[in-house]
């Protein structure tokens, strides 16, 4: 009879930690206990706060590298993933120059956390003890509908419905802890763009798609309007393998950026794009971006909107992220009349709340004084 643990770190008046790895705030009502575990689980206090949960299962391991891959990969369909690709945990060698440049050439604009973590970013050993696989995994955002009212600002397809963080978040608990039941003692964490991973690497690596001009992953059968995620963890498992870029001699993105933040193919100068300056910048939206937004008020569709390979995108299945009906409907007049009381409710459970209210109204005031 197998045995697993579960390790919660109890991280007093605080969120958990963005990529909810093996370490999970303990829910600390009275005789409360995640769902997940049964009257038979053993619970003991551990030095430094921490708790052990210990799990008995009564599946047996399976050893083969093969045969746990088709195991992971058929539960990440179940669970609604369009892709799982998975790669050898390994230092990125081709990218390391690459983001090195990057930085020193302050591509990054004023995201400065970009510069934390270097080692970290191209190496997930140095994330995941012991990691020897990279499980990358994708999930459609391409809505059936977009808003109706063509003059209204405009917002990132990916924001029209819940925000993606927790959507996925939850799926990839459900894989980590289908692992632990059908493989065994198997230590990782997962990864939903928001720590030092380079997801689209990844899951090129992956053999997932190819990185276009534009820098996003593009899929030979569906484009690129996906998520990307990750879970790095400490078995080897059967690997995928790169495969060709598809862009040949198409300049479409590059040639329609409205901001030319797409400098040269493959490279795009983030203090110039317009996601940056409608989400990440702080500060005042610079006037030499003025008449450049096309309307954007949140994030920028543009490098995707004119790929020919997302014309062969098809409308997600995932009922998370079905469209705000609310969203959809609003007027210009509504856009800029916009109220807090309107933004917290139609922004519930949206990603536009990282931009928050005052974020948001900048962007909308940016927008109707230099059209």
């Amino acid at each position: 009879m197998n045995t697993w643990n579960y390790y919660f770190n109890i991280l007093s008046n605080t969120k958990p930690i963005d990529d909810f790895d093996c370490y999970l705030k303990l829910n600390q009502k009275k005789n409360s206990s995640p769902s997940f575990f049964s009257i038979e689980d053993k619970i003991s206090v551990q030095p430094e706060s921490k708790i052990i949960f210990t799990k008995k299962t009564t599946n047996t391991y399976v050893s083969s590298p093969l045969s746990n891959t088709q195991l992971i990969k058929t539960e990440a369909k179940r669970l609604g993933f369009d892709y799982c690709g998975i790669s050898k945990a390994a230092f990125l060698e081709e990218e390391a120059p690459r983001l090195e440049n990057w930085l020193k050439e302050n591509r990054h604009g004023k995201m400065h956390y970009m510069e934390n973590y270097f080692d970290k970013r191209l190496d997930p050993r140095l994330l995941v003890d012991g990691a020897k696989s990279v499980i990358s995994l994708l999930l459609n955002y391409y809505p059936s509908d977009e808003q109706h009212d063509k003059s209204a600002p405009k917002i990132s397809k990916y924001a029209y419905g819940k925000d993606y963080h927790e959507v996925i978040k939850t799926k990839l608990r459900a894989l980590h802890e289908f692992i632990f039941e059908k493989i065994g003692e198997v230590g990782g964490r997962a990864f939903v763009d928001s720590a030092p991973v380079m997801d689209k690497a990844w899951a090129k690596k992956s053999g997932l798609g190819w990185i276009g001009k534009n820098a996003n992953l593009i899929t030979p059968k569906n484009g690129s309007f996906f998520f990307i995620a990750e879970l790095i963890v400490d078995i080897e498992l059967e690997y995928d393998g790169a495969i060709k870029d598809y862009c040949g001699t198409c300049t479409r993105c590059i040639d329609a950026c409205p901001t030319e933040a797409i400098t040269e193919p493959h490279k795009v100068d983030g203090s110039k794009c317009i996601s940056y300056f409608t989400i990440e910048l702080k500060d005042a939206i610079p006037q030499t971006m003025k008449g450049k937004f096309q309307n954007w008020a949140f994030g920028c569709d543009v490098c995707q909107d004119v790929c020919p390979w997302n014309r062969f995108s098809t409308p997600h299945n995932e009922p998370s992220f079905a469209p705000n009906r609310a969203l959809l409907d609003m007027s210009k007049n509504e856009w800029e009349e916009i109220t807090l009381n309107v933004f917290q409710k139609v922004f519930k459970n949206s990603a536009v709340k990282r931009t928050k209210y005052e974020g948001l109204v900048r962007n909308l005031k940016f927008l109707k004084q230099n059209v």
